[in-house]
């Protein structure tokens, strides 16, 4: 299981709705200054991420907990996401010089088959990962609290 911790925003019905704590590595690394994350996160900053998970801890606002997803779905997901539409676009890449060669086609629709195979491939991503959101299985759950919001900004009395 993988696991971060969370702030809740909300609780009602057996639902929390609570936000990731995002923690950056980039100061520590040292090839920030060229890695594309890095970059990323300058351009576009980070937006909170936030989930509605069911709440069988009773929680309320402010509470920090622990929320998990097991190892699988993060390895389905980053396959899904990075292999299948790089798959595709060498798939029609292949398929479209194969065609080429054949003289059935010329260079610019062997690209163009390029960029359907990869245009396929985004396709089947987005069904898989859909299927995958439907499976409780692979779903985010909140695993224990950290803290509780009564207990915030209280002295230590050690």
């Amino acid at each position: 299981m993988i696991e971060e911790q969370a702030i809740v925003i909300s609780s009602e019905a057996g639902i929390a709705e609570v936000e990731i704590l995002r923690r950056s590595t980039c100061s520590a690394c040292s090839a920030r200054s060229g890695c594309g994350v890095s970059l990323l996160d300058r351009v576009l900053g980070r937006r909170p991420q936030r989930l509605l998970l069911v709440d069988k801890l009773k929680l309320r606002p402010g509470d920090e907990v622990v929320v998990g997803i097991p190892e699988g779905a993060l390895l389905k997901a980053a396959v899904a996401a990075y292999m299948v539409p790089l798959l595709g676009l060498l798939g029609g890449a292949i398929l479209g010089d194969l065609m080429l060669q054949e003289g059935a086609m010329d260079q610019g629709l062997a690209l163009l088959a390029g960029a359907l195979g990869f245009a396929a491939g985004l396709l089947v991503t987005r069904l898989y990962s859909r299927r995958l959101a439907t499976d409780p299985r692979w779903r985010a759950v909140l695993l224990r609290p950290v803290t509780h919001s009564l207990s915030v900004g209280l002295p230590d009395l050690h």
